[in-house]
């Protein structure tokens, strides 16, 4: 018989309702039996589970913060440490549990913090009763803390009752010295963040581990205290000397007083640079650019006066690019500009010239060019060459600076001439391929690795041999066409004339840790060798004659007393006709024996005639009459009478000058009033190396 499928259904739905009913029923039975079970247990172990409870639970909690390491210089001197200091913190909580403590709190809050707004202190302290953290006043000095706690001590003395208020220690980054090698030390943001220089670079090792003290209360409800102690940051020492640094700023901040609003408004040059490098070690002594910036107040719009106005423009690409106007910043410069371009221009400041900038390095490069041939093979040193002012090449002359010719040169006269026939002639017999290929032995194009942040790429800057064209060898072999920063040539450089090895160059020997242990020595690093003694030897001998020899054009670059050798460098900026110039010398001293190699940059200087490589031996000269000394190196040559005068003089200078750094550091005045003179003006040497220039 059939069944009725309603029927169906409806049995289905009843045995249905009968499970669910049976479930909810072990449910409710399962509830009651656990609520019962937390009676039971809360009433005959209530205690002893809640004080296991409030042991795992903080009480408080407080931050240990660690000390950043120092930065110190090759003796010592710190140039980057840290003062401790303090933020006030009330505890409400414990103030309003403290009988009779209120009163004689506040009373000595008031008395030893003046700027303390004692109504808003009351007024927190009334409507947050339980509050455990309010920190009224931040970054309060030792002084003020110590005020606080002889107040504290005798209030304690008279039986008057103090609670609720500690200190919470933190350290302050400052810099003893101020604008010392601000570009190389950088300066730290917020939480410790290191920006720009070694600060940057060495950012994890300078950094420590922060601590923490827990408060929580134990088994028997007794407050007890754990202390995790905050481990300090390591210690960095520098190969920087502060008093070589001193006396290569003296010399580039004299060199901007005395050339700024010279041509144009603004500094004395658009930017200036010096290194000083051990050749044998990599170590450098000293790197710096002007203008320089407070390291304390970094943000400062005033350090920005002087500076050509920095713009930002997008490139087809999508991406931005920095333009500089010709809009000197002043005073209605920096109250036009809105938080952008102030950080941008900021940022401009920051940087490190010495690595961060590349540019056309001029006649210095013809060094590495004859370098490379000799090294080669491409030719012996005994080749004589033809110089009528000019080769052409498609048509387009590219000229000596020596626009009627230099006649028969030598190898050596090249160098010592800096003519750019010559070289011309020796990049063709050594051939792009070879060229390219020393080009990337003396490290051109690649990082030098220095240990700073802010290194510049510079691999799409130099040509690769299958791009270059005859022309482009031309201007190549006298440092033109391509972009070099002058840590690339300093460090190549120094490989020319130390037997040919190339040390990689370096700012840290040391670190160092809070307690003084050693933690790891840095130890010079020697890479590869560009060139054999042989050619470094005929390097340093082409290069003397470049300070001593008829003719040459780095004679002013030689200090009283000392003979060095080196080469000066006059390359055209873009566009070529624009009669602007980058000149530089690049040298080293002992002659003979040479222990240090210097590098000055003055990019665009602030006169109606750019193309004069005085702009820069002056400064060397100026600089190693003070340094050579200090390093105890003596002196290879005899002194004229106008030579010892001359040092009698700069005796009585640097002497006056001391008297007047103490004065100003008295009176809290950091003015300067450099005097000089401008290389035109010299008549005792009328060399002048005019352009390494391509004409078009």
């Amino acid at each position: 018989m059939a069944v009725n499928k309603r029927e169906r259904y409806s049995e289905f739905g009843r045995t249905r309702q009968m499970k669910l009913a049976v479930l909810v029923v072990i449910v409710l039975l399962a509830f009651a039996g656990l609520c019962a079970r937390i009676i039971w247990i809360n009433k005959t172990h209530g205690t002893e589970y809640e004080k296991k409870v409030l042991a795992q639970q903080k009480y408080d909690s407080v931050t240990i913060p660690f000390k950043r390491g120092d930065i110190l210089d090759a003796k010592g001197t710190k140039l980057a440490t840290n003062e401790r200091q303090y933020n006030l913190v009330i505890d409400a909580k414990v103030l309003n549990n403290t009988p009779n403590a209120m009163e004689p709190t506040l009373s000595i809050l008031g008395e030893a913090f003046e700027e303390l707004d004692m109504a808003a202190v009351t007024a927190h302290i009334t409507d947050n009763p339980t509050s455990a953290y309010y920190v009224p006043l931040k970054k309060l000095s030792y002084d003020k803390v110590s005020r606080y706690e002889e107040l504290e001590k005798a209030a304690k003395d008279e039986g008057k009752k103090i609670a609720g208020v500690w200190f919470e220690k933190e350290y302050k980054r400052v810099y003893p010295n101020n604008n010392l090698a601000s570009s190389v030390i950088g300066f730290t943001g917020s939480d410790n963040v290191g920006m720009f220089g070694l600060e940057e670079y060495y950012n994890d090792t300078l950094n420590g581990t922060a601590g923490r003290e827990f408060g929580y209360l134990n088994e028997d409800s007794t407050l007890e205290r754990t202390v995790k102690p905050a481990i300090d940051g390591y210690n960095i020492h520098s190969t920087i000397d502060a008093n070589i640094q001193s006396i290569v700023e003296k010399y580039l901040n004299k060199f901007n007083e005395e050339y700024k609003n010279n041509a144009r408004e603004g500094n004395g040059a658009e930017n200036l640079g010096c290194i000083i490098m051990e050749v044998n070690t990599g170590n450098i002594l000293a790197m710096a650019d002007c203008p320089t910036y407070n390291l304390n107040d970094p943000r400062n719009p005033e350090s920005l006066k002087g500076q050509m106005l920095i713009t930002q423009h997008e490139n087809a690409a999508g991406y931005m690019e920095n333009d500089i106007t010709d809009t000197a910043i002043n005073d209605s410069v920096l109250a036009s500009m809105d938080d952008e371009s102030m950080m941008l221009n900021l940022n401009n400041l920051w940087k490190n010239y010495c690595i961060s900038n590349t540019y056309e390095p001029g006649s210095t490069a013809k060094t590495f060019t004859v370098a490379a041939a000799l090294e080669a093979g491409a030719i012996t040193g005994n080749e004589v060459y033809d110089c009528g002012g000019y080769l052409e090449y498609g048509g387009q002359k590219i000229r000596c600076h020596n626009r009627n010719g230099d006649g028969a040169v030598s190898v050596e006269n090249s160098i010592a001439w800096s003519c750019n026939v010559a070289l011309m002639k020796i990049a063709q017999t050594l051939g792009a391929e070879e060229f390219s290929k020393f080009q990337n032995i003396f490290n051109f194009g690649l990082k030098t690795n220095v240990d700073l942040a802010g290194e510049a790429r510079t691999a799409s800057l130099v040509y690769p041999a299958d791009e270059m064209k005859p022309v482009d060898l031309a201007v190549n072999s006298f440092g033109q066409g391509f972009n070099v920063t002058m840590i690339q040539l300093i460090s190549g450089f120094c490989s020319l004339v130390n037997g040919g090895y190339y040390y990689e160059p370096h700012l840290v020997s040391k670190i160092t840790n809070s307690s003084g242990a050693c933690v790891k020595n840095i130890e010079p690093r020697l890479l590869k060798q560009t060139v054999s003694e042989e050619t470094s030897a005929l390097i340093r001998k082409y290069t003397k004659q470049v300070v001593v020899g008829q003719g040459g054009t780095g004679k002013t670059a030689r200090p009283a007393g000392y003979m060095i050798g080196g080469k000066t460098g006059t390359a055209q900026t873009i566009p070529r006709d624009s009669g602007e110039y980058v000149v530089s010398f690049i040298g080293y001293a002992p002659a003979d024996n040479p222990e240090i190699a210097i590098y000055v940059v003055v990019d665009r200087p602030n006169y109606i005639r750019q193309d004069d490589a005085k702009f820069a031996t002056r400064i060397v000269r100026n600089i190693l009459t003070e340094v050579l000394p200090y390093l105890n190196i003596p002196m290879t040559e005899p002194l004229s009478e106008s030579e010892i005068e001359e040092l009698n003089a700069l005796q009585i200078d640097i002497k006056n000058s001391y008297i007047n750094e103490n004065q100003e550091a008295e009176t809290a005045s950091d003015e300067e009033n450099p005097e000089g003179t401008k290389p035109q003006d010299e008549t005792s040497d009328t060399v002048t190396e005019e352009g390494d220039a391509q004409s078009t």
